[in-house]
């Protein structure tokens, strides 16, 4: 077992010793949460426990918060994208010992489908994701499964807050933009929503050579996106957002990738396309509300390709890796800031409100 059974709540002890660590808990869904004393993880066979050094607070904590996520059994702890240390080995593991300084793709494989030796562990039928379908990483641990086909090998030159924005939002958009949509140069990309997938993808398409244009809420963010090489930001005031971006772009942008998720922003990304473009849908868009349309009408006219992205496996990164390291990419600078645990918790439920540019990371020894 990686944690307790989902049956027994965490203890309330204030004791802290080898058997124990913080972690912020959810009890139910919408419910406050609290930084405990839990028991410290155990490793599954193949997999390893890694120490925490650094891990992202972003949109999907929230959705796991709110309870849209039919995976999460609760008392739960969440978070998904993380940086560390291994300190201890499952039996059957054969790349990892303790020591290593790794990273890992929300999207676990299970190591053995055809999907998992095909390289596409993304899309394992019997995947694991840390704080979805087990305890995650806002702790100073986490039990982490089929370490040889999940875990990456962090370089000396990729520090701890690099890394953690890897997990989920960076490595997002680089498969959005590069498996996915496979974004050309001088291509337009349009990317609604500059949060941490948005920022990221503003970063990487300008690696790629396109011209780029930001969409959001705050005028923090778009400048965020304009020191990042954003060539046009749009705030959505109100204004017809497909109309504006057709002006933009001479006639519509080549790619559009909605990194926000809601019926509104996916309608925007699809309808500010030309003819012949490519969605490619980041954002979850959970049926809050019953399922949300999209203008279907447009795709079919117009020919449009809808692409979903779903993180990105572990046998992808040696390339964004390598652009990490000669400098194309450099996802430190999407930091905004570093918080504690008990900050953590206590931002958690507003944090689909959150007008904070960039990415927040959280040192749990803090």
């Amino acid at each position: 077992m990686s944690h307790p059974s989902p049956s027994t709540s965490p203890p309330a002890s204030t004791r802290l010793d080898d058997q124990q660590m913080r972690a912020v808990v959810l009890d139910a869904a919408r419910a406050t949460p609290e930084v405990r004393l839990v028991p410290r993880p155990t490793p599954p066979p193949g997999g390893v426990v890694v120490r925490v050094e650094a891990t992202g607070l972003c949109r999907s904590d929230w959705h796991a918060w709110a309870g849209h996520d039919e995976d999460i059994v609760f008392p739960h702890v969440p978070g998904h994208e993380l940086a560390g240390v291994v300190t201890e080995v499952g039996s059957g593991v054969e790349r990892w010992a303790v020591g290593d300084r790794v990273t890992v793709p929300f999207v676990c494989g299970c190591g053995a489908c055809a999907w998992c030796r095909d390289g596409q562990a993304q899309v394992c039928p019997d995947q694991q994701q840390p704080g979805s379908t087990h305890w995650g990483s806002f702790a100073e641990e986490v039990a982490l499964h089929a370490a040889d086909t999940n875990l990456v090998a962090l370089p000396d030159e990729v520090g701890a807050a690099a890394a953690a924005s890897l997990g989920c939002r960076f490595a997002t958009a680089y498969r959005a933009l590069v498996g996915r949509a496979q974004v050309t140069r001088d291509e337009w990309v349009t990317v609604i929503g500059a949060g941490g997938v948005g920022l990221s993808a503003v970063m990487i398409a300008k690696a790629l050579g396109a011209r780029v244009v930001a969409v959001d809420r705050n005028q923090e963010a778009l400048d965020v996106a304009l020191g990042l090489g954003a060539d046009h930001v749009l705030l959505t005031d109100g204004r017809d957002v497909p109309t504006a971006i057709a002006a933009l772009t001479d006639g519509g942008s080549h790619v559009a990738v909605d990194a926000v998720g809601s019926e509104q922003t996916c309608a925007d990304a699809i309808l500010g396309l030309r003819r012949r473009g490519r969605h490619v849908q980041v954002g979850l868009l959970p049926p809050v509300d019953g399922h949300p349309r999209v203008p279907m009408a447009r795709v079919i006219g117009w020919e449009l390709d809808l692409l979903g992205s779903h993180g990105m496996a572990a046998a992808d990164y040696p390339a964004m890796l390598a652009m990490i390291e000669d400098g194309s990419l450099q996802p430190q600078r999407l930091v905004e800031r570093t918080i504690g645990l008990a900050q953590a918790a206590q931002e958690l439920p507003g944090f689909d409100r959150a007008t904070i540019a960039g990415m927040t990371l959280v040192d749990p020894t803090l």
